[in-house]
């Protein structure tokens, strides 16, 4: 844009450059009107600052301010002359007049000048003959943009007419003018002559050609509502037409009453306020399928539709209508072009009753498919429009593959829902007409013409009871108009009281017509009967009609079917628990009570020899604590496979708390005691002071006290999960399997489980925290193999049983998750896996103790004598501790009194050395140096140290003496002999 403004202004460039006198080569500036301004064409605002003169045949344009506008030349051109165009016609920006006093109403409008009415504009009116005008003669427009006087009326001497504006398609994609006009005048002919119907007034119709196009229909309405006379209705026919008549009809307060327009998206009461139809919605049908489901006790359809607007507001109002009515639609298939894909997905998902909502061109390719994939005989039922050809399914077409004879095969038994628009019935209604009478006339207005040839010859009923529905609501709007104070004939556009008056009668109308009885639901649209048939033998048959007004249904009783009667909805699904085998339950079962007959065996034993020093020393109350633990956990087994089968639903509950807390206390008790021995005895015989810890004696309550916590801790997270989310039963759902045969059934297997809300979330920390247990247990297993202690003497025995344990729950829980769906492999891997891992505890815990005291006969007989003889061992071992310390006492003596004999020797030493330095020269001292080390091994180390008591001869100070003096490596920097020098009788002392 920047670049086009410096062209221009290069262009026009040289000629600014002229004087200002020289205007013989452009035009001098001239001043803007009063009110307005000049456009400059290719100039910014600093060149007309400093132009004064314009070049030849440059153009200016006048523009006004607000609301008003030029009158004279609005554009003025540069002449070769220098002078500027039609400057005899003044310019002027003035206010507009409202253009309503330019028309008047059964009258004339003259003597005003040309153009729009603005200031100084005056007119003059007159009426036609039968009229006399109310009013001045005269107006002018004033400066303000009012008139000066108010618009006068003319008043009829006899009946006052209302105008009608009406748009019939004569042309176009629906020619529905081509009959529904001729029925209208029909209409307002006979109206004009009732005395009993709008008395004092006449109606006329004011009509044109919309040609069903939305923008011709946009000029024609502008023209209805600019002109005089004043409409006090519309009535357009086409759903596009209707539909932008209709939403613009509110801005001038205006009814609009259609007689030919289906679209559902009319019914919207929001965007279309004031509208009426006595043309019925597309979704008319759906009331009518709604009550067919009722009736053959269909709770269960499906939908197929093409992707146009008309079918989708009329399946999203079918959707509305059966969820109030308790009906699911359970599958909604589309499509565009190729309905193959929504076929098939309508037989995979077993779809059995079908609503079709597509042209019937679409139709056949529908059913062609339909065909393919075997969606039609006894088990289903299509529903599908009724104005479609009735040969529809023997047309030839190009675009399927099916034969007529495929066709005819697959659309057998389908039903057909039709608007009625000709009463079926012989009665007379507000017009005194029979539908056949109507017919009759109807066909001599035409003037002989073939009835299936003239557009909108189904639909002429409609237009016919329009208008008279529209007389009906006038004539009842007269006495509480004269009740406000106001006429019919008073009617203008910005009148809203008797547009609301208008409104409640027609929204209140009922009566009976040749289309049937009138009447208008509250979204507008006509309520009318709806005919009901069903393709028997290649032919259509009526089987009754239904009545939206009144909820009647009109039944034959003749309705066919290729089966016994009207399918079912859906495949018939039979409900089916799958139980756990009882031959797997009761040897589970047997092998359980085995295994608790073995732990009792096993827990008497252990009570009866529980004075045994064997036993004693095997802590055998945490031994019966893991037998009672091994009992509880046999015990699950049972509640683990009653199911069912057994038990009620209401008490299944409890079953499964049963389960719960018997193999977790279960689990917690035995392992728990097995756990406890283990980590006493790591905890106590793997210190440094090994040695000492062997003789230290094992509290009982310490024992106690860990079983207790593990069994606290287990005892307390079951507490806040039940108390939190207890279990409940849950059903799991398989997948849906047919029997044998021909049958219209499925068998829905189901398995019942015991469950939670948070049922993963309690899992994994029970799980979590088992896991941690175990696997410490197998370190502490691990560590203490090699440990021997009688305090506790079948930990090596715990161990394996913790290794066994161990291993089989760390597998076990992973696999009965993954398995939980199979009743018969998850509870035969729990229950093995609780029985393997009991019989392995109790047979390695218990069998070896019942050996050893079978086979050396360490009964209970011997009580009194394992006393005794353990008292006595005690008091030995006293006597012997306290004869070691006073040995050891006696021992450190003798080491200090060594010590200090060194320490003398080591001085004397130093003192001989100093003095031999003196007398020597150095070369002999090397000498001496270099020698004495010869002699060290010479010298028994023994000989330097005697036990007290014994003299010490001076041979020995004397051969002792040189080699302390000559060799330093004998004694250790901190000047400390060791221990090694110690009489071997007094060492051996030690350890006796």
């Amino acid at each position: 844009m920047v670049a086009f403004f410096l062209l221009v202004f290069l262009a026009v460039s040289p000629l600014l450059s002229v004087p200002a006198h020289n205007t013989s080569a452009g035009c001098a500036i001239i001043r803007p009107p009063r009110d307005g301004g000049i456009r400059y064409r290719g100039l910014t605002q600093e060149q007309i600052r400093s132009v004064q003169v314009l070049p030849v045949d440059y153009e200016i344009e006048y523009i006004c301010r607000g609301n008003r506008v030029i009158v004279g030349p609005k554009v003025r051109k540069c002449l070769p002359n220098g002078t500027w165009t039609d400057l005899t016609q003044q310019s002027r920006c003035l206010l507009l007049c409202p253009r309503m006093w330019t028309s008047l109403e059964n009258g004339q409008v003259s003597s005003w000048s040309m153009g729009p009415p603005a200031e100084g504009t005056v007119l003059r009116y007159s009426c036609l003959p039968g009229f006399i005008l109310m009013g001045p003669n005269t107006t002018q427009c004033n400066k303000l943009g009012k008139w000066d006087t108010p618009k006068p009326v003319c008043r009829s001497l006899g009946k006052k007419k209302l105008y009608i504006g009406a748009l019939f398609p004569m042309s176009g994609g629906w020619p529905g003018g081509q009959a529904c006009l001729p029925a209208a005048k029909m209409a307002l002919a006979l109206v004009n002559q009732r005395t009993d119907i709008l008395p004092d007034y006449e109606l006329e119709l004011i009509h044109y050609d919309s040609m069903c196009d939305p923008g011709e229909a946009t000029k024609l309405l502008y023209d209805l509502l600019y002109t005089e006379p004043i409409k006090i209705v519309l009535m357009p026919g086409c759903s596009s037409v209707s539909t932008l008549v209709a939403e613009a009809a509110r801005m001038w307060n205006l009814i609009v009453l259609s007689y030919g327009s289906s679209s559902p998206a009319l019914s919207n009461r929001q965007r279309f306020p004031t509208f009426f139809r006595t043309h019925p919605s597309a979704t008319l049908h759906n009331p009518t399928r709604v009550q067919l489901f009722h009736k053959w006790k269909w709770t269960k359809i499906a939908t197929i539709q093409q992707t146009t607007e008309v079918f989708t507001s009329t399946l999203d109002d079918l959707e509305a209508r059966v969820k109030e009515a308790g009906i699911e639609i359970s599958v909604r298939q589309s499509f565009l072009t190729d309905p193959a894909v929504a076929v098939k997905n309508l037989k995979r998902q077993d779809a059995r009753i079908i609503v079709g909502l597509f042209y019937e061109t679409e139709a056949r390719k529908v059913f062609c498919e339909v065909y393919k994939e075997k969606l039609y005989g006894k088990k289903y039922v299509w529903f599908l429009i009724g104005w479609y050809a009735d040969n529809w399914f023997k047309i030839k077409d190009s675009s399927i593959n099916c034969t007529v004879e495929q066709m005819t095969e697959a659309v057998e038994g389908h039903v057909t829902t039709e608007i009625v628009m000709l009463n079926p019935e012989t009665v007379r209604g507000a017009s005194n007409l029979t539908s056949q009478e109507f017919l009759d006339q109807l066909m001599s207005k035409l003037g002989g013409k073939n009835a299936e040839e003239t557009g909108g010859f189904q639909e002429a009923p409609l237009a016919y009871d329009a208008v008279w529905a529209l007389a009906l609501a006038l004539n009842k709007t007269v006495g509480p108009l004269k009740a406000k104070g106001h006429r019919l004939e008073d009617f203008n556009y910005n009148n809203r009281d008797i547009t609301a008056e208008i409104y409640r009668a027609l929204n209140t109308s009922s009566f009976e017509g040749v289309s049937g009885h009138v009447i208008f639901d509250a979204q507008g649209s006509r309520m009318a009967w709806t005919l009901i048939e069903q393709l028997q033998g290649g032919s259509y048959k009526k089987i009754g009609y239904y009545d939206s007004t009144k909820g009647n249904l009109s039944w034959y009783g003749n309705d066919k079917w290729i089966g016994s009667g009207p399918p079912a909805d859906q495949t018939m699904v039979i409900e089916e628990f799958r139980y756990l085998s009882q031959k797997l339950f009761v040897s589970m079962s047997v092998f359980a009570g085995l295994g608790i007959l073995l732990a009792i065996i096993c827990l008497t034993f252990n009570i009866y020899n529980s004075s045994v020093r064997y036993i004693q020393n095997s802590q055998p109350y945490l031994n019966n604590m893991t037998a009672v633990g091994c009992m509880m956990a046999l015990a699950a087994v049972f509640p683990l496979g009653i199911d069912g089968l057994h038990v009620h639903r209401k008490h299944f509950p409890v079953v499964c708390q049963f389960r719960l807390w018997l193999l977790g206390l279960g689990f917690s008790l035995a392992y728990g005691s097995m756990f406890t021995k283990i980590w006493w005895v790591h905890t106590v015989f793997t210190k440094k002071d090994e040695k000492k810890d062997k003789r230290k004696h094992l509290e009982p309550w310490k024992f106690y006290t860990t079983v207790a916590v593990l069994l606290g801790i287990d005892f307390l997270s079951l507490m806040i999960w039940q108390i939190v989310d207890p279990l409940h039963i849950t059903v799991e759902k398989f997948t849906r399997e047919a029997p044998k045969g021909d049958q219209d059934v499925l068998i829905q297997p189901l398995l019942e489980h015991c469950s939670s809300e948070k049922m993963n979330t309690w899992l994994g920390v029970v799980y979590g925290y088992k896991g941690l247990l175990l696997l410490l247990g197998i370190f502490l297993a691990y560590e203490t193999k090699s440990i021997s202690t009688e305090k506790i003497n079948d930990h090596r025995a715990v161990g394996m049983a913790i290794y066994n344990v161990a291993v089989l729950c760390l597998i076990t829980a992973p696999v009965t998750m993954i398995l939980s769906s199979q009743q018969d492999a998850a509870f035969a891997f729990a229950s093995l896996a609780i029985v393997f891992s009991v019989y392995i505890t109790l047979v390695v815990l218990f069998v070896p103790k019942m050996r050893r005291l079978i086979t050396r006969g360490e009964w209970q007989s011997d009580a009194q004598e394992t006393v005794k003889t353990g008292s006595s061992m005690n008091n030995n071992d006293e006597e012997k501790s306290r004869q070691l310390e006073s040995e050891n006492k006696e021992l450190q003596k003798i080491i200090q009194e060594k010590e200090e004999r060194v320490s003398e020797l080591r001085n004397q030493l130093s003192e001989r050395q100093a003095l031999r330095s003196r007398r020597r020269p150095s070369t002999v001292m090397n000498q001496n140096h270099s020698t004495l080390p010869l002699a060290i091994p010479q010298t028994n180390p023994r000989s330097l140290a005697h036990p007290p008591g014994y003299p010490v001869p001076a041979s020995d100070l004397h051969a002792v003496t040189p080699s302390f003096g000559n060799s330093s490596s004998l004694y250790q920097p901190d000047n400390k002999i060791g221990r090694n020098n110690c009489h071997t009788s007094r060492l051996q002392m030690l350890y006796k």
